[in-house]
């Protein structure tokens, strides 16, 4: 099985830097899976920053929802 480790943020601050969080918020976990004796080449990293709000952003609430790691099954 592949996966794909993705990393989400909410909407405050500067874009271009949420993005670059989201990446780095998605590899510490696939570091730690690593670590933990997944292969790495069975996962791979994306950060879409505030582009996927899975809430809304205009509540704490939503966006500490927001602000995410989630996994996706890319192959079997």
């Amino acid at each position: 099985m592949k996966i794909e480790i993705s990393g989400h943020t909410d909407n405050t601050g500067n874009r271009d830097q949420k993005i670059q969080l989201s990446v780095n918020r998605a590899t510490a976990v696939k570091e730690y899976l690593e670590q933990k004796g997944i292969p790495h080449y069975r996962m791979s990293v994306k950060g879409y920053g505030m582009y996927r709000p899975r809430a809304t952003n205009n509540t704490e609430e939503g966006r500490r929802l927001n602000r995410r790691v989630e996994f996706t099954v890319t192959n079997m």
